[in-house]
């Protein structure tokens, strides 16, 4: 089938410009390995590539393949993810290795409609695995992808709103080419990542630059549309560094919510609702500095206070104290780094801070 006009000037440069400028040293570019470039792809969700590279790498070389990772606990898989962040990934991630071993005999399905079957596999992702693994015609629309096509079509409609945004899929199909899937798609991702910038995109640049309808219109900038804006929450806790000699009290967090499944400090609603706890607990406490952590959706501040349990107290007493937090166990600082701790919490133990 002849391409179009359109498919002419968009698809043609940008395969040809992927070939000379495109990225092409990237671990998961090397491979068709199906469980790899999973695993790039939800890696690299809202993710910069510089920090996925040493996560991806570590990740591989603890689980080789979807196998080895549908065996492994929840536990190890969140403590290879900590600090890389959105750990609902992590635990959709090893649900839908599960799946793939438990429904499919470990073998991943090899189109885009029976990759997003699997948990965690959205539209975009399973697309972007059919392209780069078995050369299938579809098309994807993360959120360089969206910037690019929104400013090469001047597609001003609004994003947020879902018709809209099925509209925007069906042009992105329409510019696919009828061959070379794979170097099209890393081509469209690559110029969205290094070229078609957010802020001060690099027109010039840009292999498609001449039919671009935002370029020649100078509206870059106003393109992709969306109206409906995040909103930001605030929050505020204590949280508790109960050590007993040279180990810690840590506590699994719920299973929803912020670090859900994650291990961490147990939480109080306010320094004065910790310290009224702690009040007539024995040892030295201190309270250390607080800080913001900054999440997508919310600022949370916390305020650590350091209890040091003496050698000397004995087991009813120590009883008596963690029976009063959530349940958990002690465990020493080593052991408690290779947990899958929240990137502020790792930090913290880290720091040395007495």
């Amino acid at each position: 089938m002849s391409a179009t006009p359109t498919q002419d000037r968009f698809a043609t440069p940008l395969i040809a410009w992927q070939a000379t400028h495109g990225r092409h040293d990237l671990p998961w570019q090397r491979t068709t390995d199906p469980y790899r470039v999973w695993l790039s792809e939800v890696m690299l969700q809202q993710t910069q590539v510089s920090t996925v590279l040493a996560y991806y790498e570590r990740f591989l070389q603890r689980f080789p393949d979807v196998k080895a990772l549908a065996a492994a606990t929840q536990d190890d898989v969140l403590a290879l993810w900590s600090g890389l962040g959105y750990y609902s990934r992590a635990r959709n991630l090893h649900a839908c290795a599960k799946a793939v071993v438990a429904l499919h005999g470990g073998e991943f399905p090899k189109t885009a409609e029976g990759l997003a079957t699997l948990p965690g596999i959205g539209r975009s992702t399973a697309s972007a695995i059919a392209s780069f693994c078995f050369g299938e015609r579809v098309a994807i629309l993360d959120g360089n992808v969206k910037r690019v096509l929104t400013r090469f079509l001047a597609f001003d409609k609004d994003l947020a709103v879902p018709r809209h945004e099925r509209e925007l899929w069906d042009a992105a199909t329409a510019l696919l080419p009828y061959t070379d899937m794979p170097a099209y798609t890393q081509g469209i991702m690559d110029l969205g990542a290094t070229v078609c910038l957010a802020r001060s995109p690099q027109c010039l640049l840009c292999p498609v630059q001449a039919d671009c309808a935002a370029r020649r219109a100078g509206t870059q900038d106003r393109f992709p549309v969306k109206t409906r804006k995040l909103k930001r929450g605030r929050r505020e806790n204590a949280w508790l560094w109960l050590g007993k000699g040279d180990e810690l009290w840590l506590c699994p967090r719920p299973d929803t919510g912020v670090w859900a499944g994650l291990w961490s400090l147990p939480e109080f609603d306010s320094p004065e609702a910790l310290s009224a706890a702690a009040r007539d607990w024995p040892g030295e406490h201190t309270a250390l500095p607080s800080f913001t952590h900054v999440l997508t959706h919310l600022d949370w501040t916390l305020h650590p206070l350091r209890v040091a349990l003496p050698n000397t107290l004995s087991k009813k007493s120590l009883d008596a104290i963690t029976s009063a937090l959530p349940a958990g166990g002690w465990y020493g600082l080593d052991e408690a780094l290779a947990m899958g701790l929240p990137a502020p919490l790792r930090k913290l133990l880290k720091s040395g801070v007495t």
